[in-house]
C-alpha cells in the first residue's frame, strides 16, 4: 500500500517515526509530509499569507514550514499523486477524543485528506509520558492487513485512538461515539521574564464523562477506540423548526 504520514508533532517526532518505521516493515511505501515544528492543537488553520518552505530531510521524508493542513494541500500539489491509497495522521502523542477533535491538529490533517480525495485515518496515543508508539503502530499495521481501508466511507475519517498499554495488554477494538471531556484549571495566570502578568490556557488533566460506548470510556478500559467522524455541522433536524418560523414571520 501507498501511505502518506503526517502529523502535528513535528517530522521527526517519535509517533510518526515508530510508525513509518513498523509501516515499512510490513512492506508498505511510506513518504512522510509534517511539519517542521510542533503544531499541536493548531486545528484547521491554513497559512494564507505566509510563504512555505517544503524541506527534503531524507529521501521520501519532507518537513513543511505550516500546518497539518498546510502539510496536506502542498503534499497533495507538490509530493504525490492520487496514487497515494491512505493518508495517515500521527501517530499523535496524547490522545485525540471528544470535543479535543476540534482543536487536534492531528485529526485537522486527515480531514484535509478526505477534503482532498485521500482515504485518512487519524491515529492517537492516549498519553503523554512513557508512550509506547510501537503498539499503536502494530495495530495499525493489523488493521491494514485486515483491510480497514475499505471500511473507510466517503467523506469520512477514522478516528483512532490506543490505550498507553504493552500490546499484549490491549483487549480488543471498540466502535465509538465521540466522548465529553471538561478541562480544570483550564486556564493559567503567570509572570513572564520580565514580571508582567500573562495568561497560558491548557489546563490540567481533562475529566471525562461517563457515556457509554464513547472514545474515552473504551481508552480507559483498555480498548482501542475507532470513531467514524464526518464534518458535517449542518444539523437537519431543527429544518422544520426553523422553516416553520420563517414561514410564521415572512411578509407577504
Amino acid at each position: 500500500m501507498r501511505i502518506l504520514l503526517t502529523n502535528d508533532d513535528g517530522y521527526n517526532a517519535p509517533g510518526i517515526t515508530v510508525l513509518a518505521e513498523e509501516l515499512k516493515k510490513n512492506g508498505h511505501y511510506v513518504i512522510i509530509a509534517a511539519p517542521l515544528t510542533q503544531q499541536s492543537a493548531k486545528s484547521h488553520s491554513i497559512s494564507l499569507f505566509k510563504p512555505m518552505r517544503i524541506i527534503e530531510k531524507k529521501e521520501k521524508q519532507f518537513a513543511i514550514s505550516g500546518t497539518p493542513a498546510d502539510c496536506m494541500i502542498l503534499a497533495s500539489q507538490l509530493l504525490v499523486d492520487e496514487s497515494i491509497d491512505l493518508v495517515i495522521s500521527g501517530i499523535n502523542a496524547g490522545q485525540n477524543m471528544g470535543e479535543d477533535v476540534l482543536y487536534s491538529g492531528t485529526v485537522a490533517a486527515a480531514i484535509e485528506a478526505m477534503f482532498l480525495g485521500y482515504k485518512s485515518i487519524a491515529i492517537s496515543l492516549a498519553s503523554y509520558k512513557d508512550q509506547k508508539f510501537i503498539t499503536a503502530a502494530r495495530y495499525l499495521c493489523e488493521m491494514l492487513e485486515n483491510g480497514i481501508l475499505n471500511e473507510i466511507a466517503k467523506n469520512e475519517v477514522l478516528n483512532i485512538n490506543v490505550p498507553n498499554l504493552d500490546y499484549s495488554e490491549i483487549k480488543g477494538t471498540k466502535v465509538t461515539c465521540i466522548g465529553h471531556r471538561i478541562y480544570y484549571n483550564f486556564v493559567r495566570k503567570e509572570k513572564d521574564v520580565n514580571g508582567e502578568t500573562v495568561y497560558l490556557i491548557g489546563g490540567d488533566k481533562p475529566h471525562w464523562t461517563e457515556i457509554e460506548n464513547s472514545d474515552a470510556n473504551a481508552v480507559k478500559n483498555g480498548y482501542i477506540s475507532i470513531t467514524p467522524i464526518a464534518p458535517d455541522f449542518t444539523k437537519k433536524d431543527s429544518f422544520g423548526q426553523i422553516r416553520a418560523w420563517i414561514n410564521k414571520n415572512s411578509k407577504g
